[in-house]
Parts: C-alpha cells; sequence; structure tokens
C-alpha cells in the first residue's frame, strides 16, 4: 500500500453517522499524521454537510455503490474504506468487493449478522490472498464487548489458562433528559434490523456460532453459550435486560474472535460462555419496576426469535413491512443531544482455572451515534498505520483485525478501557 496517497477514506460522508465521522477525522488526522478524504454520491452535499459538523475535508471523492468503476478508484487510493453506506445487505458488497480487488482494508457497522455470514464464506479466502481486512460490526456492536473479552483473554493466556466464562453488563450513567425515542435507536440500525428479517438467512440469528466455520467448534459453542433473553439479576443487584438495541449482535461476534484465536494456536480450544445485558439499576423497592422494564425489552426480541423460525415468505414480508414504517436511516437525534452521555462497560471473567477479572470501558458521547463515529474513524486510522495492527487478514472481527497492543488509542476517541484486575 506504499505508493497509496489516502490513509482512510469515509464513503458515505454525508449520512448521520458518515458526517460524524468525518468531523472526528478532521479533528483527529493531522495530529495523527494522517491523510484522508470524504466520498459520496454528491460531492456538494458532502461539502455542505460537513460544514454544519464544522468540519472541513482535505479532498471530496464523488464514488456510488451503483459505480464500480468510482469504487475501484477510491479502493486504489486508500489504505482503508470505512463504509457508512447502509443497509449493507442492500449496498455493502460492491463496496467489499472493490476494496479486494483494489487491496483497501474495509470496515464498516453493520449488525445484520446473515449478511456478515455470506461475506466470510464468500470473500474470506479472496481477502486474505489480497492481504485485505474485512472488519464488520465495528461500531458500539461489538468493538467495546470485542476488545474487553480481547483483554481478558490475553490476561489469561498469560497465566497459562483459558477464559471459562465472560459477562458483559453495559449502563449509561448520565444522559439527556428526559429521553426522547431518537435516542435510543437510529433509523440506520432499525432498517438494518430489518434487512435482517427479511433476510433469506435470518434462521441463522438464534445460532451464537453462525459466523464460526470449525463445526466442531461451532457445536461446543452452542452447547456452551446459547442467547438468553430472559431477565436476570446482574453485579451490584442490577437487573440484565437483553441487550439494546439487540441481542443477536454482539456474541456472534465474541465468538468468531475466539474461534479465529483458536486457529492460530496448537492444542484443544474450550469455548467460553459468554453472556451479555444492558444493566438497569436502582433501589432494591424498584426491582420489580426494573423486571418490568427488562421484560419490555426482551419482548420484541423474542418476537424475532420466534420469526426467525417462519418461513422465509412470511420473513421477507414482515421485513419489507418493517421497512416501509421504521425510521429511515436519516432518523437520529439532535445534534444537541449526542455530547451528555457518559456509559460504562464492565466485564467480569473467569478462567478454567478458577482465576478471576474485571475489565471496564468508559465511554463518552452518545455510544449509538457519536462514540459509534469516533470509534470506526479511530480504527481506520490505526488499520492504516503500518505495525500497528496484527498482521492477519481476511474476514476479521474488531479485536481480531486490531488486537489489543494499542487499545489506548481508543481514549482519543472518548473510549476508555481498563487492564483486567
Amino acid at each position: 500500500m506504499a505508493e497509496r496517497d489516502l490513509d482512510v477514506v469515509v464513503f458515505g460522508a454525508s449520512s448521520v453517522t458518515g458526517r460524524r465521522v468525518a468531523a472526528y477525522l478532521a479533528d483527529r488526522a493531522p495530529s495523527a499524521g494522517a491523510s484522508w478524504a470524504a466520498a459520496g454520491r454528491g460531492a456538494e452535499r458532502i461539502r455542505a454537510t460537513l460544514a454544519e459538523e464544522g468540519a472541513e475535508a482535505p479532498e471530496t471523492l464523488v464514488a456510488d455503490v451503483g459505480d464500480t468503476a468510482s469504487l475501484d478508484s477510491l479502493a486504489r487510493r486508500a489504505r482503508v474504506v470505512l463504509n457508512l453506506v447502509g443497509p449493507y445487505t442492500v449496498h455493502g458488497r460492491p463496496v467489499i468487493e472493490a476494496c479486494v480487488r483494489g487491496g483497501a482494508h474495509y470496515v464498516d457497522l453493520t449488525g445484520e449478522i446473515p449478511f456478515v455470514r455470506r461475506v466470510i464464506a464468500d470473500m474470506d479466502g479472496p481477502a486474505r490472498e489480497a492481504g485485505v481486512k474485512i472488519v464488520q460490526v465495528s461500531g458500539f456492536e461489538a468493538l467495546p464487548p470485542d476488545l474487553a473479552v480481547a483483554l481478558a483473554s490475553e490476561w489469561a493466556s498469560a497465566r497459562g489458562e483459558q477464559l471459562a466464562e465472560a459477562d458483559v453488563e453495559i449502563a449509561p450513567e448520565l444522559s439527556p433528559m428526559p429521553p426522547r425515542p431518537s435516542d435510543f435507536a437510529s433509523g440506520g440500525t432499525m432498517q438494518s434490523l430489518a434487512a435482517a428479517a427479511g433476510d433469506e438467512e435470518a434462521a441463522v440469528i438464534d445460532d451464537p456460532a453462525c459466523l464460526v466455520e470449525d463445526a466442531e467448534l461451532a457445536r461446543a459453542i452452542r452447547d456452551r453459550s446459547p442467547i438468553a433473553l430472559a431477565p436476570r439479576r446482574g453485579h451490584g443487584g442490577a437487573v440484565i435486560a437483553p441487550m439494546v438495541p439487540a441481542a443477536f449482535i454482539n456474541p456472534y461476534v465474541i465468538h468468531r474472535s475466539f474461534s479465529l484465536r483458536a486457529a492460530e494456536r496448537s492444542g484443544p480450544a474450550t469455548p467460553f460462555r459468554y453472556r451479555e445485558g444492558f444493566a438497569i439499576a436502582g433501589p432494591g423497592p424498584t426491582l420489580p419496576l426494573r423486571f418490568a422494564a427488562a421484560g419490555l425489552i426482551a419482548a420484541p426480541q423474542l418476537g424475532m426469535r420466534r420469526l426467525a423460525k417462519s418461513s422465509h415468505a412470511t420473513r421477507r414480508r414482515f421485513g419489507a413491512g418493517l421497512a416501509r414504517v421504521l425510521p429511515s436511516s436519516g432518523f437520529g437525534p439532535a445534534a444537541d443531544r449526542l455530547e451528555g452521555w457518559r456509559w460504562r462497560l464492565r466485564l467480569d471473567a473467569r478462567t478454567d482455572g478458577g482465576a478471576r477479572a474485571s475489565v471496564e470501558a468508559i465511554g463518552q458521547g452518545h455510544p449509538g451515534y457519536l462514540t459509534t463515529a469516533r470509534i470506526m474513524g479511530e480504527a481506520g486510522l490505526l488499520l492504516a498505520e503500518e505495525g500497528a495492527t496484527p498482521g492477519r487478514s481476511g474476514c476479521l472481527t474488531p479485536a481480531t483485525a486490531l488486537g489489543v497492543g494499542e487499545v489506548g488509542r481508543f481514549a482519543e476517541a472518548g473510549l476508555t478501557f481498563s487492564e483486567p484486575r
């Protein structure tokens, strides 16, 4: 990639999240010594959008998912392409294929797991041959928990042990009041869920090992770590609800990270139990109300699980109906609702030898709109930097693509990890 003149290109820079990725790079790239550009269908629209964010791109490129030549041109110039054009089931593949042809690393924010599964099946081999990293699900889902588990796994390995359990809880500590519907699920996220619901392979969402290629290891993961949706008690008396916006995203990534690390080691690989959830804290007398709230979060996800087992025709009609009635990908919070957030991730880990440790991650800014944009931008800078990430290629996860050696860099993006302790 030595001849490339751009370290990072933000494709879809006028989208709700893309504009904030670009704004982050406008501020961060000069201090990182990196070159970057914004890309999308209309140069004037991109410039106007970034001006609203108080940002300016050094260069604006015109590219469209329906124009293969424009995508190839973009990929040949970039070390890393950050793709913000979703839903990815509909629009993602041409960009991935262009990056593999052009030799550029690729990063996106998809939570559309059936699509990720097909990309792995079709593109892992070509990406390995090209020396390209395809890194999907790289925002709030699933970069923070994936890196936290990787830190715990490294700690266990240093003890000569393996992880046996990893429990993740995420909770907001500060948020703007009063809450608004647009604070909690973006139009892009909801359109992605609609696309996944109508996908011909939607049944895989109930399989925690659906991204694991080793059949024997996949069976062991299913036995050890099924996806649980029932509310339960958690750390410090909190009630744990299924993850928001969906429990059917992070576990697949976590288990694929484990399988990729296991394939690089000699000896047997025993899967760990992974659980996660959204923690609802409060005083003791509020316990029934908190369980009721957790039940309300669980109910639509149980419905999605049942839908996944229905016929493809039923799922397709349902997904198309959702896409029509849910907000579009432009739906999101007002700019003044983004900064006043603080959230915490806590990972409690236990090894097969009985040792215990915790990892914490503190995030600043709205997790889905602002933290996601900033950590994606920082991930792009890391991938573009020679020697900053492991020398793997193929269809990777955030943790296996980025490693944990430079995890401290995410503090620049408002996401700080503790060492296991």
